[in-house]
């Protein structure tokens, strides 16, 4: 039991990869102490910040379902805590369904994994925040960079009155996911033409989207240091030149990570602000994670899961 505790965190998380990688019909880990260390060493949380309220609808077994996905994914309804707001149907993967199809597309594209794996505590707060300043959006054309599921785009299509909305991301399975989500909520979006679209930061052909959207807006896209100069570039090169337009992220100081992003929007000619304590409710969470709530989120860490809010200007 001892050695179990001191076992290092990267060790324990090459664990977590073998259990996505085994297969379902593997008897269960015997070891009662397993799934509370992997609760101890990961930053992931089934609960987050839980500001947009959500539970399952959906999660029958099966190799068909009625709307053509697959016995790894579950249907997700959202409730926006907002009057008269309509509620989200999204289709995202069941707990522990990756699989090395997953791990081969993301080796193809040269992309990561997290997208598929669930709505990450950033993006849920980035919701919450589009939500709470619904007017800065209102007739905007905006663009969600990194979107995984794409649940804060989905939110500003939902809510905001915003002209447009392009939810895009690098994975083509994550882009396939949103396609479905647009079409299965199309009813949601009054007006706003809602659009996804595979995007690669580094891509070389971006005529399309330059100089084309009032708001970029991402959260946690900063971890990944080799992606820094290249999210940088796409940033300036999104943001429209017309008027003032500006990127709101929401990102975790994770190490260095989000300084060292910081210092290559500087590089390139980019203006931005950073704010600690922007939310009311937000900071109430946070505190309550690191003080009287603790056991909600175990592995709760201020550097790590505690997303700073960064304005972005040309």
């Amino acid at each position: 039991m001892e050695n179990r505790r001191n076992e290092k965190a990267s060790s324990l998380r090459w664990k977590i990869l073998r259990r996505a990688l085994l297969s379902r019909s593997s008897p269960p880990d015997p070891d009662e102490q397993s799934q509370m260390i992997i609760n101890r060493i990961s930053r992931r949380t089934t609960h987050g910040f839980n500001l947009i309220p959500s539970h399952v609808i959906d999660d029958e077994l099966g190799s068909n379902k009625h709307d053509g996905s697959s016995a790894r994914d579950a249907r997700v309804c959202y409730t926006l805590p907002i009057p008269g707001a309509p509620q989200l149907f999204l289709t995202q993967r069941v707990d522990n369904c990756a699989d090395l199809s997953d791990f081969e597309i993301c080796n193809r594209y040269n992309i990561d994994n997290t997208g598929l794996v669930c709505n990450w505590p950033s993006e849920d707060v980035l919701a919450h925040y589009c939500l709470s300043h619904a007017d800065i959006f209102r007739s905007k054309k905006v663009i969600e960079l990194g979107s995984g599921y794409g649940l804060a785009g989905f939110v500003i299509a939902a809510a905001t009155e915003a002209s447009e909305v392009v939810i895009s991301d690098g994975n083509p399975q994550v882009v396939d996911y949103t396609q479905r989500n647009i079409e299965a909520n199309s009813g949601a979006f009054g007006d706003t033409v809602v659009k996804s679209m595979a995007l690669h930061w580094n891509q070389e052909d971006t005529s399309n989207v330059a100089d084309a959207f009032d708001i970029v807006i991402a959260s946690d896209c900063t971890f990944f240091k080799d992606f820094h100069r290249n999210l940088a570039c796409i940033v300036k090169h999104l943001l429209s030149k017309a008027g003032s337009s500006e990127a709101i992220f929401l990102s975790p100081k994770r190490g260095n990570s989000l300084n060292l992003f910081l210092e290559v929007v500087k590089e390139n000619g980019l203006h931005f602000s950073v704010t600690e304590n922007y939310d009311r409710e937000v900071w109430k969470r946070h505190e309550g994670f690191l003080n009287e709530d603790r056991n909600s989120w175990p592995s709760y860490e201020k550097g790590h899961s505690y997303p700073l809010l960064i304005r972005i200007t040309l």
